[in-house]
């Protein structure tokens, strides 16, 4: 048997968007009722090069459909200037859990932006009011891109507003999307004013001070302790729905509220996957403002490998490789 070398090209060829959305939405439902693994993410600190290495397991058993894989990735601040290198790099090994043969050795930094993107979109589905039709955007790199694509797919929008202080940023952003959506430049208060919002900023001092009335906030730029985009009064007002209680409580928007005390269990509604397996509701009033706190979980890495994987494998798209010997 050989292992499927999948690069970034690949993936993103491999990848399909709505089935993406589907997997992950199967992860969290999954996850919610006892159907799948998923350790703790375990780090080693790397302070001597100011960086970091993260392995992120998990283990579905999804409808139709079982899974696992882990992913490799880390967090090193100065690669770009000291070494032409990105500041994050992510590497998925995705297994068969009958065998435990690798099936496939993947880009994880292009799966990581397309399942958060995914994530998103799933809690904007549970979430954001049925007739959202526009959407903000505060920041406007690479994940806003897969913050449009995913939550188009479950909401008709027609306007997105987008903040971002790097004007080339923007352009890029036109560039792309103007011609298929009403795109706009605006402030950080008009993006935060729209039917749903997207926050993608790795700021430790909030920046959004206020929201519309009934739009829902998807909170994905907070992931590691001390960052924090949304004020915390926005924050105690609304409805709070977590990806998960300890990542949250340790890297996620929710973290530097809780540390301080301003933030406790009786604030929080619900894990989103209690939500996606109808163990609590949703959204329960129009003009509700809803926010999804968003750590990034490895069981949205495996489900988003499994589409690639399985689209990549029926199409011939990667570069098989003898990993393992079959001896034995």
């Amino acid at each position: 048997m050989e292992t499927l070398l999948l690069g970034p090209d690949d993936v993103e060829e491999s990848a399909q968007i709505g089935e993406i959305i589907s997997a992950v939405e199967d992860a969290f439902r999954a996850y919610a009722v006892g159907n799948a693994q998923m350790p703790a993410k375990s780090y080693i600190d790397l302070p001597q090069y100011d960086g970091d290495f993260r392995s992120m397991p998990a283990y579905l058993d999804a409808d139709g459909w079982e899974a696992a894989s882990v992913k490799w990735v880390n967090s090193h601040t100065h690669n770009p200037e000291r070494h032409g290198l990105p500041t994050v790099m992510g590497t998925v090994i995705y297994s068969d859990p009958e065998t435990a043969f690798p099936l496939a050795v993947m880009d994880g930094t292009t799966l990581t932006m397309l399942r958060t993107g995914a994530a998103a979109a799933v809690a904007t589905d549970y979430l954001a009011r049925e007739d959202a039709t526009s959407l903000g955007l505060v920041g406007a790199g690479v994940q806003s891109h897969l913050q449009l694509e995913a939550i188009a797919q479950v909401r008709d929008i027609e306007t997105v507003v987008v903040a971002d202080r790097d004007e080339d940023a923007i352009a890029e952003f036109f560039d792309l999307y103007g011609d298929a959506y009403d795109v706009r430049e605006g402030s950080i208060e008009e993006a935060a004013a729209c039917d749903v919002v997207s926050t993608t900023t790795p700021v430790h001092d909030p920046i959004v001070h206020a929201v519309g009335e009934g739009t829902h906030v998807n909170a994905m730029g907070a992931d590691a302790e001390g960052k924090h985009e949304i004020a915390d009064d926005v924050l105690q007002t609304a409805t709070l729905v977590i990806d998960n209680y300890e990542q949250c409580m340790h890297s996620g928007e929710i973290n530097v509220p809780w540390a301080a005390g301003k933030l406790d269990d009786e604030d929080i509604h619900a894990e989103l996957g209690a939500i996606v397996a109808g163990e609590v509701t949703g959204r329960s009033a129009d003009d509700e403002v809803t926010v999804f706190d968003s750590t990034g979980l490895a069981i949205q890495d495996v489900a988003a490998a499994h589409v690639v994987y399985e689209h990549a494998d029926e199409r011939g798209i990667g570069q098989p490789f003898e990993l393992v010997g079959t001896d034995t």
